[in-house]
């Protein structure tokens, strides 16, 4: 676990963590191997490594919220929650006093060979998130290449992919830290699909600009 400010950040493996401070957001749970509780689920896409109906179901309980892009809603009806919301790129929600903007999460030169398009199409509407708890701004880029639509955007904590493949490499990672402008950056998508470790440590070799921590798995 590491505490940036008061905000308790743990990291569970590939995209999936969770941000506490009072009100325990988790996202894209995938492969926990133990139960978890969340009064917020945030889910940044459809794939089955990002929507995993059966980790959902290690941490929704009846009171929990799950907020996520449109193409998700059908599959989340199936999980017992409080609630199901969609939220659309650039739309802004208030939950549980935490604010959750919905950033666009798209690939710009990463191609399926198979179909010749983006892995993540950005007419899909995958998303990540910034959420602010009690003033402090978490950005979760979701699985996305360097956009335009992350230049500035100067959160506190960037919470960022370094694999390749189907995100951003430990340089384009790199790269984006000096768009996005934030205080602390941790990196995120790999050692359980794609990317290891060293990939982590390469891009904790490149990030001038400010701290990075690489956590370790919870």
């Amino acid at each position: 676990m590491f505490e940036y400010n008061g905000i308790q950040i743990k990291w569970y493996g590939h995209d999936t963590f969770t941000i506490k401070n009072g009100v325990t957001v988790c996202i894209d749970p995938y492969k926990l191997t133990k139960s978890l509780s969340a009064d917020i689920i945030l889910i940044s896409h459809n794939h089955f490594d990002h929507l995993s109906e059966d980790d959902l179901t290690k941490v929704v309980n009846e009171n929990t919220i799950i907020v996520a892009p449109k193409e998700c809603i059908s599959q989340l009806s199936k999980i017992k929650s409080k609630k199901v919301i969609a939220i659309l790129p650039n739309e802004e929600k208030i939950i549980n006093d935490v604010k959750i903007k919905a950033v666009p999460a798209y690939n710009i030169d990463k191609i399926n060979p198979a179909t010749k398009k983006p892995f993540h199409p950005k007419e899909d509407g995958k998303i990540g998130f910034i959420i602010t708890i009690n003033g402090i701004s978490v950005y979760h880029t979701g699985d996305s290449d360097l956009i335009p639509e992350m230049t500035d955007i100067q959160p506190n904590v960037l919470l960022v992919p370094v694999s390749g493949t189907y995100v951003m490499t430990a340089s384009e990672a790199a790269k984006a830290v000096e768009k996005i402008k934030p205080k602390l950056a941790i990196p995120m998508h790999y050692g359980t699909i794609v990317g290891n470790e060293a990939d982590a440590k390469e891009f904790k070799k490149l990030v001038k600009s400010c701290e990075v921590q690489i956590l370790t798995k919870e």
